[in-house]
């Protein structure tokens, strides 16, 4: 699976014009957290563009007919603790009846390498759309796991969202579950040596949640 195949960068100029602003260091802490719940939602709106539609009979004031409406079960949102709890605010605003998981990650500075400390997730994986959320795809080490968590609970369709991705953290999921797409607001440069996107906007958490 090539690069285009596998991630999906979305370009559009209120997406770019809000992730400026959350880039900007004097960004405080509540227009950040603003300015997360309205990306998101933009980004929901992609990555959901292709849910499964049927029809269903409705009466118009005008006149009966048959409208479309959304098919199969309720999608799942799967938020990768803490950070990816900013994402699931705007989400959940476009999708209300999305049913919500959790998995709780965090990433040991010294080896870089995600340890698990929570994991409740909604029932029927199998037969729902996944989207697990997190602003930053990295070194992706986080990301994999997750991934492997719902694979293990039976999910077998599942896209990531992302505010920000390292060519690093991309690469590292393709290799790991090239069935799985990527969508981002934005692919940026590197990783520098502690692990960290650049250029990147600094700790999504810490400047969502206003802690050091």
């Amino acid at each position: 699976m090539s690069l285009a195949e596998h991630l999906t960068v979305v370009r559009h100029p209120l997406v770019q014009h809000k992730l400026t602003l959350m880039r900007d260091r004097d960004t405080p802490t509540a227009v950040f957290r603003q300015l997360l719940r309205e990306i998101s939602q933009l980004l929901a709106y992609e990555i959901t563009g292709q849910l499964a539609m049927t029809t269903r009979r409705i009466e118009t004031p005008v006149q009966p007919m048959d409208a479309p409406a959304l098919d199969g079960r309720k999608l799942a949102l799967v938020s990768i603790l803490r950070a990816g709890n900013g994402m699931l605010d705007g989400m959940l605003e476009l999708i209300p009846s999305a049913r919500v998981g959790f998995v709780g990650l965090y990433r040991d500075e010294e080896t870089l390498k995600p340890v698990q400390y929570y994991c409740k997730l909604p029932t029927e994986l199998g037969e729902r759309l996944v989207i697990a959320v997190d602003p930053m795809l990295a070194t992706g080490n986080s990301s994999v796991a997750a991934i492997d968590l719902l694979k293990e609970q039976g999910a077998t369709d599942i896209r990531f969202l992302c505010l920000l991705a390292a060519p690093e953290g991309v690469e590292r999921m393709r290799q790991a579950h090239p069935d799985v797409h990527i969508v981002t607001a934005a692919l940026d440069e590197r990783l520098d040596d502690k692990g960290y996107i650049v250029p990147g906007l600094g700790d999504a958490g810490d400047r969502m949640f206003g802690t050091k």
